[in-house]
Order: C-alpha cells, then sequence, then structure tokens
C-alpha cells in the first residue's frame, strides 16, 4: 500500500499512515538491501539477526517540497531516516512567527519524543525519500538487539547537542556570527555525508535560513551580499554556496572579527 497525502486543516499536505513505496519503487525489507547509504544509515553494522528485525518493519515515504510529515501534537508514531532530500522541523508561535529548530539530511534520524507527542512539526524542504520505522515495534527490538539501542541513543543524543547548539546561536551571536556559523556546520554535515566540504548546498530557502537563525530576510541577503564582498564566499546560484575563506568564517562565527 502506497502512502497517501491529505490536505490538513491548515492547508499543509499531510503524509498519511501506511506502509509506503521509496524512490525505488521497492517496499519494506526490499528498500533496505537497495539502501545506498553505506556507513551514514544508522543500521550500518548491525548484527544480523538485530538487521533482520529491523529490516522487518522497515518502511518507506516518499515526499514533496512541504508535505508535512507530522505536525506539532501527534502522537510521535514513527522514527524517519533520510534517504535523500531534506526535511524541517519548527514550531509555530501565538501569533503565527515561526522558529525552525533544525534541519535533518541523509542518514540523520529524527522523529524522537520523550512524552509520545511530536513537540514540533517536520516538513520536506525537497523532494527526497525516508526511511520510516513504527516507534512501537522498535522499542520491542531493543532487549534482544542492544546495537540498535545504544546506536539509537547514540542518535538522540547528538540531536539534542545539535539543539544545543542552536540555543547558543540564537541567544548569544550575532548576524553575521550566525550566518557564518550556519554555512560552516552545513559544510561540516557535508563532509560527514561524504559530500564535499565547499560548495555547499543549501536547499532551504532565505526565510526558512531566517527563521533557523532568528533573522529577517532582508538580514541574512544583506550579511550574505556582504560576505561575498569581501571575498569570504560565491553565489553561484541561489541554492549553492561556495566558501572561499572558511578560516575567516570561522574566525567570525567564533566573534573573532
Amino acid at each position: 500500500m502506497t502512502g497517501r497525502v491529505a490536505l490538513g486543516i491548515d492547508g499543509t499536505r499531510t503524509i498519511q499512515e501506511g506502509r509506503a513505496r521509496d524512490g525505488c519503487g521497492r517496499e519494506g525489507n526490499d528498500a533496505c538491501l537497495q539502501c545506498n547509504l553505506g556507513d551514514l544509515a544508522f543500521c550500518h553494522g548491525l548484527p544480523e539477526g538485530e538487521l533482520r528485525g529491523l529490516m522487518s518493519i522497515q518502511g518507506c515515504v516518499r515526499t514533496t517540497p512541504q508535505d508535512t510529515l507530522f505536525n506539532e501534537g501527534d502522537r510521535a508514531t514513527y522514527l524517519y531516516s533520510p534517504l535523500s532530500g531534506a526535511v524541517k522541523i519548527y514550531k509555530l508561535m501565538a501569533d503565527g512567527r515561526r522558529q525552525i529548530t533544525g534541519f535533518f539530511f541523509r542518514g540523520d534520524l529524527f522523529g524522537f519524543s520523550p512524552n509520545g507527542l511530536h513537540g514540533y512539526t517536520a516538513e520536506a524542504v525537497t523532494a527526497g525519500s525516508l526511511c520510516r520505522f513504527p516507534a512501537a515495534k522498535m522499542e520491542l527490538l531493543y532487549p534482544d538487539s542492544p546495537v540498535l539501542a545504544r546506536e539509537v541513543l547514540r542518535r538522540s543524543m547528538i540531536k539534542l547537542a545539535h539543539f544545543h547548539e542552536h540555543t547558543l546561536l540564537l541567544g548569544r551571536k550575532s548576524a553575521p556570527e550566525k550566518l557564518a556559523s550556519f554555512l560552516l556546520t552545513l559544510s561540516q554535515r557535508a563532509v560527514e555525508r561524504g559530500d564535499s566540504a565547499s560548495p555547499v548546498l543549501i536547499p532551504m530557502g532565505r526565510s526558512d535560513v531566517a527563521d533557523y537563525l532568528g533573522l529577517t530576510i532582508e538580514t541574512v541577503s544583506r550579511t550574505l551580499t556582504k560576505f561575498k564582498a569581501s571575498g569570504l564566499l560565491e553565489l553561484p546560484n541561489p541554492s549553492t554556496v561556495a566558501l572561499r575563506d572558511p578560516a575567516a568564517l570561522r574566525r567570525i562565527a567564533d566573534g573573532g572579527i
């Protein structure tokens, strides 16, 4: 059964529950066998028995831009790991303002909830496909899958560390420091995925960058222009940034200049 997409009460496209296909058109454990994430995959290196158990509950969903995987307040039914594309998570304030709290790319793992309800909304930034694991069934695997349990815990700690860094970025850094930190973090995460450190792909729009950094779109655009004029970077197109002087960007990010 393929996944369904419906319009939510706010007009967003919401992926409905159900077993869905990945980008290869293969379901379930066949998708695992076709996975090209290598050691990026959180299931990489699992003992054979643990991998079989995980494959037995694995499903996939495909997304188009602006598809909503889940909304704030929804039951935390699944964990997700992107095979391709990018996903953002955000919270809406009472006055309609939006704070993006994270972006997820190939091999990341998200969807954790301490109380069974999502505290944020997850929306696709680009077209892509994601592995999807029922959270309740995952928990049933843990007693007999200690390697899997440790890896899921490790991934949840990585996510928590990213949130702590984001809190520092929002609360204590100037606009240039924020943007320099953001670009360097994207570059570092690209390297961790086996991609080039530069140019850096920025699949999210300027409004998403602004809502992540706690800035206005105008400030993001103006700061990028200043960085370009200073020879720190080039902008080949709206979704790509070539870092020409990472060391100088690091000094800015650290408040050195």
